[in-house]
């Protein structure tokens, strides 16, 4: 979730820019952008989150009423990749995000505008949560953002809660960092296959680019704090 630089705001996918772009975890195109004043069009900073991108993205093709498997074979990208993109695993670079925004014929500019919002402060109250779906069908734990109104995050806090009987889903990674405090009940945490055990006022903080996943085999829903952080540095 580090924001550095600047996006140019075009649909077209400049060649000087395909190896200085990338898309940091919690949410932020990060850019080096060589010659930036040569490019024409008009241009603004971007810290822009993932999280956001992702839920414009999947709710386009959506409204669309196109399938994964036809974005695919549109942009030749995978299916899976793409649904890793809209479930906020993998960063997506501009030269992706161009052939994206033409097969849903958007343009890029369409996909990233406003994402960079930078206010002061946000106060998101208990009944103002927005609910964020991620790796549905195989998993049922409810995402309630936290922090949805800042768009140009570094962190983006989640309140999750995992029903019982979550044990389905298979353990994945993702970009950057993460926390876990358990708010109530209980859940177990996998961790490179390892399982960990966990109860309320436990967390962990860990090395989200290794297979994870919560697990929730007992009577009771839980509640967790989830906060992603993305890496530091360019990849």
């Amino acid at each position: 979730m580090q924001c550095r630089t600047c996006l140019v705001h075009s649909p077209v996918v400049h060649a000087p820019l395909r190896s200085a772009i990338s898309l940091d975890w919690g949410g932020v195109l990060s850019t080096k952008v060589p010659r930036l004043n040569a490019l024409r069009g008009p241009r603004y900073n971007a810290c822009m989150n993932l999280v956001e991108l992702a839920q414009r993205i999947k709710s386009i093709r959506l409204e669309q009423r196109l399938t994964l498997a036809e974005v695919a074979s549109r942009t030749r990208l995978t299916r899976s990749w793409l649904s890793k993109v809209e479930n906020f695993r993998v960063t997506p670079s501009l030269p992706a995000l161009g052939q994206i925004a033409k097969a849903l014929n958007v343009t890029v500019a369409q996909l990233v505008t406003d994402l960079e919002t930078r206010p002061q402060l946000v106060v998101i109250r208990r009944n103002e949560r927005q609910v964020v779906e991620r790796d549905r069908p195989q998993s049922h734990i409810v995402y309630e953002s936290l922090a949805f109104r800042w768009s140009g995050r570094k962190m983006d806090p989640f309140c999750l809660t995992v029903p019982t009987g979550e044990t389905k889903r298979p353990a994945m990674p993702h970009e950057g960092e993460e926390f876990l405090l358990v708010l109530s009940g209980r859940v177990d945490f996998e961790y490179d296959k390892e399982l960990l055990r966990l109860e309320a006022g436990d967390s962990l903080y860990f090395d989200a680019n290794v297979k994870h996943r919560l697990i929730n085999g007992y009577k009771k829903p839980a509640q967790v704090l989830c906060v992603f952080h993305g890496n530091n540095g360019e990849k």
